[in-house]
This record gives C-alpha cells, structure tokens and sequence, in this order.
C-alpha cells in the first residue's frame, strides 16, 4: 500500500495544531510517511535526469525545542547521509499550500561559487525558467516572487544576496494551491513534481561548473 494516495485537506491542517509535540506527532504519523513516498518514488527519475544517484531524506525538525514547525519536506540530494549543504530538490507543504524546489541553502559552501555561475548565465535562466516559477531567497518563509514579476534588477539583486549575504538561499520551483485538484491524485501529482525536476535540472547542472 503506497502511503501517498494524495493530500487531504486535514494534511493542510496539521499546521494549525497548538503545541510543538501535538503538530510534531501529526507530522510524523501523517506527512512524513507521504512525503517519503514521494521522494522515494521520485528519486529513480531525478537519479536517471541528472546522473548523480539521489537519497531521500524527511525532514525531522529535531532541533526543535518550543516552536512548531511551520512546514515540513522531504529534500533528494546526491549524498546518503545529508542534503543541507548540497545542491538539493524538495517535495513539502506550508499551510496554504505544496512547494516543489530546486534549493542552495544557507548551510551550503558553495553559495559565493555557485553564484558566480548564476550571475555567468543569468540571461539563459530568466529565458528559460517558465512564468508561473517562483523564487525564494528564505526557505523558512512562505512568500515567493513570481518568475513573471522579476525584473533584471531583481535577479542580480538575488544574487548578490547569495553571495554576498551568509543566511541568503536560492530557491526556485513552484507552488500548488492548497486547494489544486492535482493535489488529490497520486499519479498526476507525481508527475507534475516530475515535469517540474525536468524544468530546474538545468539550475541543478550548472553546479557542475563550480570547480
């Protein structure tokens, strides 16, 4: 029995359970085992689309002392023993909504080089990453620009920030409405985190470059 058959709106919910060990109990039960069977049903495809075998890893939330987590993920990356400080893709959920990214975190070393890259190639980026995109300089927080909306200013301005900025992030992909009909069925979600990997693989590639 695959533990994702798509998402209900009481998996949205969990978010707005009081008290860390209650959401923290929900998570675990509900979201966790759906996420890593998406990723884990994911991970084959990313593997065969970028040639770096991918891992799975569910986000445990274990420093976590007071506050509830907010959202919840399950990252692939091409190490089995962690994701943070790697180039890295994210299947998770906020309350309103499901992102599917392509991430460079803050925990990351090769932020300044990478940078250096994206500024080499920004042109090639803002015409090839689709309009309803969205980017995001925070993965804690839930706002994200539209690809439409940004400017040329605005993309240099990210990247100076990932450079230049220690807790600045670089992340793109999209987002799905809590309230999508594509969330509720197993095989055409999965297919759109697939088609949405195919369209970040070349953000995930020009890591490659870094020497």
């Amino acid at each position: 029995m695959n533990e994702f058959q798509g998402f209900k709106q009481k998996d949205f919910d969990i978010f707005s359970i009081p008290g860390l060990e209650e959401r923290m109990e929900a998570l675990r039960a509900n979201l966790s085992p759906k996420l890593e069977d998406i990723a884990t049903e994911l991970a084959p495809d990313l593997t065969a689309m970028t040639g770096d075998e991918m891992f799975v890893h569910v986000a445990k939330h274990a420093r976590r002392s007071k506050n509830p987590p907010n959202d919840t993920w399950a990252a692939l990356a091409n190490n089995k023993r962690g994701y943070k400080k790697l180039p890295h893709f994210q299947v998770g959920l906020w309350e309103t909504h499901v992102f599917i990214w392509f991430a460079v975190i803050y925990e990351s070393p090769i932020k300044q080089d990478y940078a250096e890259v994206l500024s080499k190639h920004q042109s090639n980026i803002t015409t090839n990453i689709p309009g309803n995109f969205v980017w995001s300089m925070d993965h804690t927080k839930p706002d994200a620009k539209p690809h439409g909306d940004m400017t040329e200013e605005d993309f240099t301005h990210m990247i100076d920030r990932l450079k230049n900025v220690k807790k600045s992030e670089f992340l793109c992909g999209i987002q799905i409405d809590r309230n999508d009909d594509v969330l509720r069925d197993r095989d055409a979600f999965l297919d759109r985190c697939r088609q949405t990997f195919e369209t970040l693989k070349p953000l995930y590639e020009l890591t490659r470059e870094i020497s």
